[in-house]
């Protein structure tokens, strides 16, 4: 497929979306063979299973290639996508580096656990694909930088599955907050209530001859397999990810990203709760960060806000004239007492988008960044990085936005990377 070629109707298409028209995939019809973006999902378990499934619903994709470490995974995604698309011949691997090799494949989407995503989409950068990648961005600080390094060098495109980040309740917070109607925010407190459970303390057991343990791990320290390190749970180990925290910060810290831009990064506090059994990544996290002229406060716990009990996930935006509660879908403005759900004065300035994925096709097509591109998720994503690195050695930290580094602390910026295994050192 050549990107650069049929674009009429998808000019006239994205024309629309500028104006702020939702562009539904059903409006383009099925695109020709000759103009199709042909998709490789990397990483086929829960979240790569929804990848499959969304970009299967878009007339411009055609999806050729799948691959997992877990050929169960692989197995039952090919029967799922065969199901769902009658006909088609899509390929199977259990090394990405293959779907890499292939010339014949414009884009990827990664799904794999935390601690592969950096490698997996520079390489792919250098290998000519365009990359959908899911949140958090990346293991480490460092690896965000390395990846918008290659991003930028090979002329790529890059969106973060932060889908929530299409979403219209966010585009209007976004538009209210930046129109002034509550004054200048101050501070934002952010929350997730933790649903974690402890997974005890399992034992060494044998691999499973379908899956690749040693390629799971990858650049990952070594360790015995033990099944609650892998596929789901392995998020609540910090060789991998970063529990609940990692799991959620990106989704509701971006509408204040989106809106605010904080700048300055000063200090981070962490304080939090650990397991007891096996489980090492945090259990309960309280994060305090100060910004120029903002605070953000993370908790695991809804802050003492009337409605915020009720709310599992939430932001609440407390400006010199009024504050703004929100989650995904809804939100709630108080100003002067009066407590309202919308300001109809308020314009709507944001084009609403088409849909997460579709906006990465559309952005493969125009060869423009889209909505969540590399660079706003780097930022995004930034904090979360620092506040486990707080957790992590159980004290305040000192920023230096401007170096990247933290002031005076050896350990602390020690931990903003990790070396790969040197047998998965890929980049």
């Amino acid at each position: 497929m050549s990107v650069h070629t049929n674009r009429r109707d998808f000019v006239k298409m994205a024309g629309l979306g500028a104006l702020g028209f939702t562009i539904l995939p059903s409006l383009y019809g099925k695109a020709p063979a000759s103009d199709r973006l042909r998709i490789a999902h990397i990483g086929v378990g829960g979240m790569g299973n929804n990848h499959m499934k969304w970009f299967a619903d878009l007339p411009e994709v055609e999806i050729v290639a799948l691959c997992d470490v877990d050929e169960l995974h692989l197995g039952e995604t090919k029967t799922k996508l065969e199901g769902m698309k009658p006909g088609i011949k899509v390929d199977t691997y259990g090394d990405f580096r293959k779907i890499l090799d292939r010339k014949d494949i414009d884009a990827i989407t990664i799904a794999t656990p935390d601690h592969w995503h950096a490698q997996i989409a520079a390489l792919a950068f250098q290998a000519g694909k365009d990359v959908y990648g899911e949140k958090p961005l990346s293991y480490c600080q460092r690896e965000g930088k390395m990846m918008l390094k290659n991003m930028e060098k090979n002329n790529r495109i890059f969106q973060m599955g932060n889908q929530i980040h299409a979403g219209d309740n966010f585009h209007r917070v976004v538009e209210i907050i930046k129109s002034g109607a509550i004054g200048n925010v101050h501070t934002v407190r952010l929350w997730k209530q933790s649903t974690t459970k402890e997974l005890g303390s399992p034992t060494v057991q044998a691999v499973p001859k379908t899956l690749n343990w040693d390629m799971w791990l990858g650049p990952a320290p070594f360790t015995e397999y033990i099944p609650e390190k892998c596929h789901f749970t392995y998020r609540y180990f910090l060789d991998y990810s970063g529990g609940e925290f990692a799991d959620f910060w990106c989704h509701i810290a971006d509408v204040v990203y989106s809106s605010i831009q904080p700048k300055g990064l000063k200090k981070i506090k962490a304080t939090g709760e650990a397991y007891t059994g096996i489980a090492d990544a945090p259990k309960t996290l309280n994060v305090d960060y100060e910004f120029d002229g903002l605070k953000i406060l993370w908790t695991s716990l809804p802050p003492d806000i009337p409605g915020a009990a009720d709310q599992g996930i939430g932001a609440f935006f407390e400006g010199d004239k009024g504050t703004l509660m929100c989650d995904y879908n809804t939100r709630k403005i108080n100003i002067n007492g009066e407590t309202m759900t919308d300001i109809a004065s308020v314009p709507i300035t944001n084009p609403r988008s088409p849909g997460h994925q579709q906006n990465f096709v559309d952005a493969v097509k125009a060869r423009t960044q889209p909505e969540s591109n590399l660079a706003y998720a780097r930022e995004l994503t930034m904090p979360m990085h620092l506040g486990l690195i707080s957790y992590r050695l159980k004290r305040e930290l000192t920023w230096n936005a401007e170096k990247e580094k933290f002031v005076g602390d050896k350990e602390a910026n020690k931990l903003l990377s990790r070396k790969p295994r040197k047998e998965w050192d890929l980049v």
